[in-house]
């Protein structure tokens, strides 16, 4: 049986042209007309005023902390449910991450845990530097409850947007909502650039000096002149050429993982015990995985691990979601605020197949799999 993945890239055919376009122009190195171009259909797709390409998520998410002034003993407030590159960066600037657990109605970060997390930190003199809100697999958090906190206490929120783009909230694209806001185009994202990211801001200063700090912070000078520590984080052309012609299918790539999604919820919601990721009022996920959770006590004892290697079984790849960052071996010792809302769902939690190139014959597969060992 062939290979089924979790969820690989998807070509959609005009990517080549702008790739031979820098071969033949000769633009290979970083920067070039590709770079210029993608980050202008990025501004024009999501409605952010400036963006700056760069080599990866991580990399804009630790601009951010740096444009942000985060350094060595400083607080910032981080969603536990999530991937590692969420938290990583901090702990390059030396600070502090302080682990907030989720809701379960976008299985997001925490209004009431975080407002704690906030309040306890303020009450010792300690004001966080910054909010790291994550949209978990394309959903968005509940935005309009962590502005209003982020304006009260005057925190600046760092939109994680990497598993995000193409989602919406109330209209409004993600992306879009932080002082700085990062993207994600790995090689499973719902488009990518074989590896990339990029940071969007409506504010155009910190886009500028993210692009200095990016280029290895050179000052202009007709020799290599350095007055600050800087990065090799700028995206080349030649990978921003595929992302061009990635943009022109982002939207038809939202819908048909959207459409995987669906698929599933009406082919499972017959087995007892099988739940799925809400979308609440406001919300349009771009549902770049399709999330389930599996609750053993109406299954039968049938657990997530128990679908997870069925799947396996018949070369279907398939993952639990995200182990919560309080839970890393790495930051065993972070505190953190909440209850164990992402710990239950960890634990589970598993994530279907989900690419926009699974056919009908693959999404057929997956479900009689699954009704085969949840319905014997």
């Amino acid at each position: 049986m062939n290979k089924i993945w979790l969820s690989s890239p998807h070509l959609g055919g005009q990517e080549i042209n702008y790739v031979q376009e820098a071969f033949d122009t000769n633009w290979i190195a970083p920067l070039g007309p590709n770079v210029d171009n993608f980050e202008r259909d990025l501004c024009q797709y999501t409605g952010a005023s400036h963006a700056a390409a760069l080599s990866s998520g991580t990399a804009a998410l630790h601009l951010a902390l740096v444009l942000l002034g985060v350094q060595s003993g400083d607080i910032v407030l981080c969603q536990s449910f999530t991937f590692s590159a969420s938290a990583n960066p901090i702990v390059y600037q030396g600070a502090t991450p302080v682990f907030i657990d989720s809701e379960t109605s976008t299985w997001n970060i925490c209004p009431e845990a975080l407002e704690t997390a906030i309040k306890h930190y303020v009450a010792k003199g300690q004001q966080p530097k910054a909010i790291i809100a994550v949209h978990l697999y394309g959903m968005p958090a509940q935005l309009n409850e962590i502005l209003e906190i982020s304006r009260r206490y005057d925190i600046p929120i760092i939109e994680d947007a990497a598993e995000g783009l193409g989602a919406s909230y109330f209209g409004r694209k993600l992306g879009t909502f932080g002082a700085l806001n990062v993207l994600s185009f790995n090689g499973n994202k719902i488009i990518t650039t074989s590896g990339g990211g990029a940071l969007l801001s409506d504010d155009e200063a910190p886009i500028k000096q993210a692009r200095f700090l990016a280029t290895q912070a050179r000052d202009s000078a007709p020799h290599y002149e350095h007055s600050h520590i800087g990065y090799n984080y700028r995206m080349s052309n030649v990978c921003a050429g595929i992302g061009r012609g990635q943009m022109q299918v982002l939207d038809e790539r939202v819908a048909q993982r959207r459409a995987n999604f669906d698929f599933y919820v009406s082919q499972l919601s017959k087995i007892e015990g099988f739940t799925y990721q809400p979308e609440t009022t406001g919300s349009f996920s771009n549902r770049w995985l399709s999330c389930f959770l599996i609750d053993p006590k109406y299954t039968d004892g049938l657990t997530r691990e128990g679908v997870r290697l069925a799947l396996e079984q018949q070369n279907i790849e398939s993952r639990p979601l995200w182990k919560p960052m309080h839970l890393q071996p790495i930051f065993k010792d972070a505190p953190y605020f909440g209850g164990n809302i992402c710990e239950k769902m960890f634990e589970n939690g598993l994530c279907l197949p989900s690419g926009s190139n699974l056919t009908c014959a693959d999404r057929e597969r997956i479900v009689g799999a699954i009704l085969s060992v949840a319905l014997g």
